[in-house]
């Protein structure tokens, strides 16, 4: 018989994936990268700069007691420089890899002129999931006009006012109102919902006596944590391209952050990483520290990443539309 051709394309992939999961763990952690670099949105000590610093440590031990991981904090809290700089530098060698914020895919939805990444083939290695919730300071069936706080036209509550007005409701926005100033202005009467989202959401909440109107989902189904609150989807009305267009951008409000890979990395590199966060998965399963934020597996994080990164562009194409019609927002 002949001898066997070396693997190649996607059988190269197949096989070094096969490999990296018959070897002994010990030879599986001599293949991470000796030094690695994590991409991560500012500021330092920001809400990003603190979540990777917990998750570094945890790859450096997960990969080799050899391994190490720094970080490398670039531009502001939404993580379009950060996605910029991986999208445009990185190779796929395994060796770099972004901390990928809910604000960067925002962006790309709404056609902010900054981006200038594309998604397409981004791997996750890990995320955390945040509950999103719209609440008011009476039951929604209480209000004629709904006055909702709103930091701008391509900010992450924009999908709450378009979920609104799929409802039926007149939904009025109250600009210029980041989430800190957002809250006060609805314990000082002056809006009547908000949309909370983020870490420690259910405290938030209690803390403002908000009731819970609707979560906004990312896939149709009510969020776990918040079982007798109905999702956005089931109260809904309207066009379907703009009805997939707002699942995007809830997916994008629900996503904290995503630890990704660059398209094209070999599936061992893959693996291993996956294998490297296994015990940070389970220590944030557990840890107080990390209230309302929900650990996700790499195959557990990509429907999420999917629905925020990749809707279909025609939803993409009804949401700007909409934000022109609505809010004056032009995309780039």
């Amino acid at each position: 018989m002949p001898p066997d051709r070396p693997p190649t394309g996607r059988r190269r992939l197949i096989a070094a994936a096969g490999f990296a999961a018959a070897m002994p763990a010990p030879a599986a952690r001599a293949l991470l990268p000796g030094g690695a670099t994590l991409l991560v949105p500012g500021p330092e000590n920001g809400a990003h700069e603190r979540w990777s610093s917990r998750l570094a440590a945890f790859l450096a031990r997960g990969g080799t007691p050899a391994a190490v991981v720094e970080r490398k904090v670039l531009g502001g809290p939404d993580g379009v420089t950060a996605a910029n700089r991986f999208a445009a530098l990185v190779e796929p060698d395994g060796r770099t890899l972004l901390v990928l914020s809910g604000g960067a895919a925002q962006a790309r939805l709404v056609g902010d002129p900054r981006v200038r990444f594309d998604t397409a083939g981004w791997l996750p290695v890990c995320a955390a999931e945040g509950l999103a919730v719209v609440a008011g300071r009476a039951d929604m069936a209480s209000f004629g006009t709904v006055r909702v706080a709103l930091g701008g036209a391509g900010s992450p509550a924009a999908a709450a006012l378009c979920g609104l007005g799929m409802m039926g409701l007149d939904a009025v926005p109250v600009v210029g109102l980041a989430p800190l100033q957002a809250e006060a202005a609805l314990l000082a009467g002056n809006v009547d919902a908000v949309l909370l989202h983020g870490p420690d959401v259910p405290a938030r909440m209690a803390a403002l006596s908000a009731r819970p109107w609707f979560t906004l989902d990312a896939a149709g189904a009510r969020d776990a944590a918040l079982a007798e609150v109905p999702c956005m989807s089931e109260m809904v009305s309207g066009p379907t391209v703009l009805r997939v267009a707002v699942q995007a951008a809830a997916a994008a409000v629900r996503l904290h952050a995503a630890l990704v890979l660059p398209a094209l990395t070999l599936a061992d590199r893959v693996a291993l990483w996956r294998g490297a966060a296994a015990r940070w998965l389970e220590e944030e399963a557990r840890s107080a520290t990390t209230a309302g934020l929900r650990p996700l597996s790499g195959a557990e994080a990509a429907p999420l990443l999917s629905a925020a990164l990749a809707p279909p562009p025609e939803a993409a194409l009804a949401y700007r539309d909409w934000l022109l019609s609505r809010l004056n927002w032009r995309a780039a």
